[in-house]
């Protein structure tokens, strides 16, 4: 039983308070978490567990967009169901928002309040479905701000209950409006991968997620099948998907939601190989830093890979850096913090950077090493090998205008690398590959499978 909830700005200001129980929670345990965060990560909340323990309270957290959900409770309760539902929160109000910043939560904090108390009765989680929440809480437009500020009136509750609360499947409205007649499937996936010194792959995992974007009148039965499935493991679904096909077959049987949704995430064990390297050298002598990084494709995997950035902090104690690269740009930003964008690679060369870092007077060598963080993307393939064999749909009104039984098209199955940090870790002359595809918080675990 969650005792009371916040959301503080990523200065730990209290944005929002909603009191779950009769039992009143004061705000100095707010207080209490952010100087926790100032003395064990300057700041950033989110590299503190999610789970920590006050004098008085159990607090759990999820950070989004600089925005902090914090729940807390005096009460034994399962950890995860607490960390679920706060990352709940946060999806449907990005949903109903389509952002999440501070001067958003500020500009609709009434909206958020009328989410929250549906969202929970008693600091029980009971309404989580976005498609019911819609439903008994309207969704802002242009045109109901406009009628908002002209009568004065502030709420968008609507004024019957939502038939979806009686069905079978709660997550689907029972009236599709504007339905396309047709459903795109995506194959989304990120690398966490570990090269020593030698270049030899130590470790490469792929963490992936379907995503399905559904506009099917009725209610329609989807099958989706893979040709590989044996290769995912830690497969973690979404609340519509069956689970005796699934254990059976290994085919994901379900009734979707209307629009866009995750369907499924999982994880890909031991693969062979990463798509491109990254060589950092630093050596120091004489009060001197030599710097080169080189970056390279090392297994091409048949599509361009673009948005290519390299970015690492400056050692502490240096002076001035001089730093220049044959391909893109290089920015020192006001962090200390050196940017390197080279986008694409190009054919004739190989993109390297290097220069020089001045140290201070009194140092000889540089003792404390950077980490390289490497940030690239590939559309149209999916490392892992995964791939699509057939999505059949059944229950509709009429034949799917894309998508259907064995339809497999460009415009429906799309597949999608995204590597969001890859950190080369120079002291120990590693490159280690770290992305998720998800907030940490929504990772597959094998306990919710």
């Amino acid at each position: 039983m969650l005792q009371c909830i916040f959301l503080l700005s990523d200065s730990g200001e209290v944005m929002v308070e909603k009191q779950t129980t009769a039992h009143r929670v004061d705000r100095a345990i707010c207080g209490w978490f952010w100087d926790y965060v100032l003395a064990h990560a300057a700041g950033d909340a989110s590299k503190v567990l999610q789970v920590v323990v006050s004098p008085t309270h159990y607090l759990f957290h999820v950070c989004r967009n600089g925005v902090i959900f914090l729940a807390c409770t005096q009460v034994e309760m399962p950890p995860l169901m607490a960390i679920e539902f706060l990352s709940r929160v946060a999806d449907v109000l990005t949903d109903y928002l389509g952002d999440l910043n501070e001067d958003i939560i500020k500009d609709n904090f009434v909206l958020v309040y009328q989410i929250l108390d549906e969202m929970m009765d008693n600091g029980f989680p009971l309404t989580t479905e976005p498609n019911i929440l819609k439903d008994m809480i309207i969704p802002p437009n242009i045109v109901s701000k406009m009628l908002n500020v002209v009568t004065g009136k502030s709420s968008n509750l609507g004024n019957k209950l939502p038939d979806a609360t009686a069905s079978y499947v709660p997550w689907r409205t029972t009236v599709i409006k504007d339905a396309s007649n047709e459903v795109y499937v995506n194959i989304v996936e990120e690398l966490d991968a570990c090269v020593n010194r030698e270049g030899a792959l130590v470790k490469c995992e792929a963490y992936g997620k379907i995503q399905v974007n559904s506009s099917l009148p009725g209610v329609p039965e989807l099958t989706l099948s893979f040709a590989n499935p044996t290769i995912i493991n830690d497969v973690r679904f979404h609340p519509c998907v069956r689970f005796r096909p699934w254990e059976s077959n290994q085919i994901l049987s379900f009734v979707p939601p209307d629009g866009q949704f995750d369907l499924m995430s999982y994880r890909v064990k031991k693969l062979k190989t990463t798509p491109i390297y990254v060589k950092p050298q630093l050596t120091s002598d004489s009060g001197n830093c030599r710097v080169n990084v080189m970056v390279g494709i090392r297994n091409d995997p048949g599509k361009p890979i673009d948005s290519i950035t390299v970015q690492f902090p400056l050692p502490p104690l240096i002076a001035s850096a001089d730093l220049t690269a044959n391909y893109g740009t290089v920015d020192i930003l006001a962090d200390k913090t050196c940017l390197w964008t080279i986008g694409q690679i190009p054919k004739d060369k190989a993109p390297s950077l290097s220069g020089n870092l001045r140290l201070e007077e009194e140092l000889t060598h540089l003792h404390t090493f950077p980490t390289f963080q490497v940030k690239f993307r590939i559309m149209g393939v999916a490392l892992s090998g995964l791939q699509i064999d057939k999505l059949e749909v059944k229950n509709t009104p009429s034949a799917p205008y894309k998508a259907g039984a064995g339809y497999q098209d460009e415009d429906c199955c799309i597949w999608m690398l995204t590597c969001s940090v890859a950190e080369i870790k120079t002291e120990f002359c590693q490159i280690v590959v770290s992305t998720y595809p998800f907030h940490r918080e929504n990772l597959p675990m094998s306990s919710l499978a």
